[in-house]
């Protein structure tokens, strides 16, 4: 079994996480559970920026919160001097509930509302990453009228398709997100913002794709937006100051994955700025990039509790437990796969092959295909490593389930972050029909 971050068996076999036995947070708290490391969520925090540090270059490392978002963990990367991504006014209003420091949050989104972007002037937050022509206008206007000034990058399609899976590829030219930087898209869009009265271009923007292992994609990319901006710089004697790269460095979420560490991504990204800006007579930009699934996704172990049992002889072994696809839709929507143990069996054989299915209705509600567990009985916490990204973010009240409870464990201490859903949370916003039968 994998252990990842602080996690150990202690001395009665059971998963600790944090320093905190597993089985205790499950019976504390209840299951399904999110468990946060945020000693690795720090840990990785700090190697990133160690990178950029050693380097000696300008740097900002910007966690990606769509992968999770609450005030809590918007608290923890404030602590860790980490920026902030953000790509909904859902999350801004998070960050600013959480008293993030709002001159380091960066707003994405390709399709923001006017009142996403009027909040964004209103708390006079640090960027915003521009997507389209529409934005562009929407900025426009926005800053005239209301006189203030905004930073922003544009963001760009390099044409790179990092080898990733089709839905979280990113940087391809067939793309909803940024101006194409190869069919003159990105040129026209610096055009209409550079010389603005109120708007101030820092530099590119691009995103690859996600759960990337290797670097060769990130040195394309960079290649071609330091190009860019020379070139810029040449024709209209207008210097940008910011490259940033995005995110997408992979995790290991089963053993036939095999990403690099934090610091070797930085160290390409960086090597690769350098020599190209050197070629090209440009001053080296400060380098901002955004990881999320690689701060949070291996920090987060979701507990469950088993229940049902059934064998299909000849077929296979199912277990079935207390969430499902409605706190971890990952394996239902693109074949996600996890690793998993029995937390207060985690020093016991693995005897058994088991699919771990879950509660939902829906055939295709299975969690693991194939789990190597010891023998499992109703009642066991069967924990699924690496939910941490994209578990309860994308969670849903799907069957009218309650969304899971969040916990944070750090230094054999541990406590509430998000509450779990009640019932009545629920029916919460359900209203009671009042509109006359047409039949009386």
């Amino acid at each position: 079994m994998h252990l990842y971050g602080t996690q150990t068996i202690d001395g009665q076999g059971h998963l600790t996480i944090g320093g905190v036995d597993s089985v205790d947070l499950a019976k504390q708290y209840g299951t399904p559970l999110f468990v946060y490391d945020i000693q690795l969520f720090r840990d990785r925090a700090w190697a990133f920026q160690q990178t950029f540090e050693d380097a000696g270059i300008g740097y900002q490392v910007a966690y990606a919160s769509k992968a999770f978002s609450s005030i809590a963990i918007y608290q923890v990367a404030s602590q860790e001097n980490l920026s902030l991504d953000v790509v909904s006014g859902g999350e801004l209003y998070t960050a600013i509930k959480a008293g993030f420091p709002k001159e380091k949050i960066h707003f994405h989104g390709n399709n923001k509302s006017l009142d996403e972007l009027r909040m964004a002037f209103d708390e006079q937050i640090g960027c915003i990453v521009v997507d389209n022509f529409h934005e562009i206008a929407q900025l426009k206007l926005l800053s005239e009228q209301l006189a203030k000034p905004m930073n922003i990058l544009l963001r760009v399609t390099p044409g790179i398709e990092a080898h990733t899976h089709d839905y979280i590829t990113t940087g391809q030219e067939d793309s909803k997100f940024g101006f194409d930087l190869n069919n003159g898209q990105a040129d026209l869009a610096f055009k209409e913002t550079y010389q603005h009265e109120y708007l101030a271009v820092l530099g590119l923007h691009c995103h690859i794709g996600s759960q990337i292992f290797d670097t060769a994609a990130f040195r394309m990319a960079a290649e071609k937006l330091v190009a860019k901006m020379a070139g810029w710089q040449e024709e209209f004697g207008y210097r940008c100051t910011v490259l940033n790269l995005g995110g997408g460095f992979g995790i290991r979420y089963t053993e036939e994955d095999q990403p690099l560490e934090p610091a070797e991504y930085v160290k390409e990204m960086i090597g690769t700025v350098k020599e190209v800006s050197v070629n090209s007579g440009f001053t080296v930009p400060e380098i901002w990039i955004e990881p999320g699934r690689s701060l949070v996704g291996d920090a987060g172990t979701t507990l469950y509790t088993v229940g049902s049992m059934k064998e299909v002889p000849n077929v296979r072994k199912y277990i079935a437990v207390d969430g499902g696809m409605s706190d971890n839709i990952r394996p239902a929507l693109y074949g996600a796969a996890y690793s998993s143990a029995i937390a207060n069996k985690a020093g016991h054989a693995l005897t058994e092959t088991y699919t771990v299915a879950g509660k939902c209705c829906e055939s295709g509600d299975k969690l693991i295909e194939r789990a190597e567990l010891p023998q499992a009985e109703s009642g066991d916490i069967l924990a699924v490593f690496c939910t941490g990204a994209y578990g309860y973010s994308m969670a849903s009240n799907y069957n009218r389930l309650a969304r899971p409870a969040v916990v944070f464990a750090e230094n054999g201490e541990h406590q509430l972050a998000v509450r779990r859903e009640t019932h009545e949370d629920i029916v919460r916003l359900d209203l009671d029909y009042g509109i006359k039968a047409g039949h009386e």
